[in-house]
């Protein structure tokens, strides 16, 4: 205390979700364990803290920690008042610029692989599960229905969303003819809705192993073999992915070493770097040649 230093690193959970959300999700878990394991070996302490829109900027001016992992798109404000606390952070899934630690994926390629994936498997009827970072319902976007864009979705979102489209395309098919289903991740009710709403699919994609999972569990309750009657496709590799019926094929990375990655940038205080992680595709039992 005497030196100012808190010996602990903070870590914002994404979006306007509070811890209880990041707990219960298989991704924030594992990223919560990767920046648990980098402060236990540091002999430091890891503090989740609560990150609403009301409350992120005087979260970080009051939280007694020695710096941030942003769960969070670019967010100006936030961002300032980092700075202005003179304290290192790195901000997750997103380019804030060359002065700015950052840690993202390759969204683009990621679901180009997965839409490669299913095309070489011959389908052609796909629907596409993006993250609603808002709470509430889901939206359904359905073609010809009017605008298009997915809302208030993070840089990463609008990546993968580009990299579906390319894929797409590859085939002769255009994203504005497939509809785009937007859901908090863990909503029950996403297997229910894209069920219910679009059963001409043959291939679902998701954004989160979580929304993939509630399609799983969808599928069991109401009998759709899966893969023999729809394909699903996870995206962040979570080792519960491994673990579902059928093992889930998932657009795959290092989540644990991501979080342990941006600790380290933390402990280090080095000049500001940008880091762009791999991905890859793990073909598991979710998906197949289509039924008919």
């Amino acid at each position: 205390m005497r030196d100012g230093k808190f010996n602990a690193i903070g870590f914002m959970p994404p979006g306007a979700f509070a811890i209880a959300e990041v707990i219960r999700s298989p991704y924030g878990r594992e990223l919560v364990l990767g920046a648990s394991l980098a402060c236990d070996e540091a002999g430091a302490t890891l503090s989740l803290v609560n990150g609403t829109d009301e409350t992120r900027a005087s979260t970080i001016r009051e939280a007694l920690v020695d710096g941030f992992i942003l769960g969070h798109s670019i967010d100006i404000d936030l961002i300032r008042s980092a700075q202005r606390r003179r304290l290192p952070f790195v901000i997750l899934e997103s380019d804030a610029g060359p002065d700015i630690n950052s840690i993202r994926i390759d969204g683009r390629h990621g679901a180009l692989m997965a839409v490669r994936h299913l095309a070489a498997l011959g389908h052609r009827q796909f629907a596409i599960l993006s993250i609603r970072r808002t709470p509430g319902p889901p939206i359904v976007h359905l073609p010809g229905k009017g605008a298009r864009g997915i809302t208030a979705g993070f840089q990463l979102d609008h990546e993968r969303l580009e990299g579906f489209a390319h894929g797409l395309q590859e085939i002769g098919q255009s994203v504005d003819n497939v509809p785009i289903i937007e859901t908090t991740p863990g909503d029950p009710s996403a297997g229910a809705i894209v069920f219910d709403r679009v059963p001409e699919a043959t291939a679902i994609m998701t954004m989160s192993d979580w929304q993939a999972i509630t399609v799983l569990d969808e599928a069991i309750r109401r009998g759709i073999n899966i893969p023999e009657h729809v394909s699903v496709v996870g995206f962040d590799g979570t080792q519960e992915s491994a673990r579902t019926i059928p093992p889930l094929t998932t657009v795959a990375h290092d989540i644990v070493g991501k979080a342990r990655l941006a600790a380290a940038l933390i402990f280090a205080n080095d000049p500001p770097k940008q880091i762009v992680m791999p991905v890859e595709l793990v073909v598991r039992g979710s998906t197949a040649r289509p039924h008919n």
